[in-house]
């Protein structure tokens, strides 16, 4: 297996961190994939780096067993609500005599963009391309070879804050690897569950992580608007906690085992086919969780309580505040294809029927696309970032390697001009030797 085509992810993740090892072609092949317990981290933020890093070198341990493979360079998330976007412009003149757009060309206007003003504290981890202008075209995607003089950029920047960037850096590094580079949650997932023509279209993507909520949003065909709410998954698990009296842990188990069910009004014999027993439960309104071993001795629960009385008024909120930040954006209206919903949060009960409600749009749950190898484990909501990570790992190796040395593309350089630039160097050299 050849190593420039093996890429690792890490998702640091307030309830989990989790590590996959894939390869990448066509599909995305799956090689090792570990689920650790993440110990030190708070709403996407590192709070105590020494658990951190043990819980970290517990999760690439465990990947690297599987897949055989030893981590040295990962590509990391960064979530929280410290993360902000916003959109910037930039210009430059083609460099080309032949007037003819390079990677050069693409790669200055870029940094020409990325000059933006904001505060020593936060850090650039994104400047990604909505669409180009050449000589007053705009529109344009890909302008590469194309001829103009001048070459305009409308860029989407996220950004974060410098010391939870640094304090990921410095865990990851204790941890024994390096990192490649820093991805957003939600940019990541973006890339692991939306489709092409949803992109073009004009959709939002929403990760409901354990302790923060990533929004994403696309319009035609390019990331426009991110954010971060400071609200997820485990505030849900916490109102369960509070309303049955029981502890975080208890909460969780019934939490999951709820999500696990399939609520039908009525069920016929043909819809029995392909559900097995665990996923179908009666029309009773009583939730028997007499074989979760809770502490507190639960044995029966209503179900209607449960999600009417305590999971429902916690979505709500929850997809009351992804509307808010919609607006925010000034994109409301202009996302024909709808909302996914994402992250482990994603599979809690009654997810879509809240989001449609709140947010009066088609919605449904994204899982990871064009899945081989390992798909057991990796094949759920909660694994999007994480495998959203290695398809930016593959993207920008890609990149790479099509780039030569200060940013020039052999698919736009003339091989004639390349000879004569590279002659004229070495005639220089010779020159200054004695």
């Amino acid at each position: 297996m050849s190593d420039s085509k093996i890429f690792i992810g890490v998702d640091i993740g307030t309830s989990k961190i989790v590590t996959v090892i894939a390869q990448i072609d066509e599909n995305i092949n799956i090689i090792g994939v570990s689920e650790i317990k993440s110990v030190g981290i708070k709403k996407g933020q590192i709070v105590d780096i020494e658990n951190a890093v043990n819980s970290i070198i517990k999760s690439l341990e465990a990947a690297e067993r599987m897949a055989g493979y030893g981590a040295k360079n990962v590509f990391v998330s960064v979530g929280g609500s410290h993360i902000e976007s916003q959109n910037s412009n930039g210009t430059v003149a083609v460099s080309s005599k032949q007037v003819e757009i390079t990677q050069n060309d693409i790669d200055r206007v870029i940094d020409s963009a990325r000059a933006v003003t904001m505060p020593s504290y936060r850090q650039i981890i994104h400047v990604l391309p909505r669409n180009f202008t050449v000589d007053g075209q705009e529109g344009i995607k890909d302008p590469i070879s194309m001829t103009g003089y001048v070459l305009k950029v409308d860029a989407h920047i996220i950004t974060a804050n410098i010391t939870n960037i640094r304090n990921i850096e410095r865990a990851l590094n204790e941890a024994g690897v390096n990192i490649d580079n820093f991805v957003s949650i939600g940019y990541a997932s973006s890339l692991a569950v939306l489709t092409d023509t949803e992109k073009e279209l004009g959709i939002v993507l929403v990760d409901i992580g354990s302790g923060t909520t990533s929004i994403c949003i696309y319009i035609d065909g390019s990331v426009s608007f991110s954010s971060v709410i400071p609200i997820g998954a485990r505030h849900i698990t916490s109102d369960l906690a509070l309303g049955l009296r029981i502890s975080i842990e208890s909460a969780e188990k019934i939490k999951i085992h709820l999500s696990g069910c399939v609520v039908r009004k009525t069920i016929r014999p043909d819809d029995l086919e392909g559900l097995s027993e665990n996923k179908i439960i009666d029309k009773s309104d009583e939730l028997d969780i007499s074989l979760l071993d809770i502490p507190e001795e639960l044995k029966k629960i209503s179900k209607k309580t449960l999600i009417e009385g305590i999971i429902r008024p916690r979505l709500n909120e929850i997809f009351t505040m992804v509307g808010l930040e919609i607006k925010r954006s000034g994109y409301g209206g202009k996302t024909p294809a709808g909302l996914v919903v994402t992250g482990g949060g994603s599979k809690t009960v009654a997810m879509t029927e809240a989001a449609k409600r709140m947010l009066l749009m088609p919605v449904r749950i994204g899982n990871p696309k064009d899945l081989k190898g390992i798909v057991d484990e990796a094949d759920d909501p909660s694994f999007s970032a994480v495998i959203g990570l290695c398809i930016f790992a593959s993207k920008k190796n890609l990149k790479s390697e099509n780039t030569l040395p200060f940013s020039f593309s052999l698919s736009n350089i003339q091989l004639q001009s390349f000879y004569k630039f590279f002659k004229k160097i070495t005639n220089l050299i010779k020159s200054l030797m004695p």
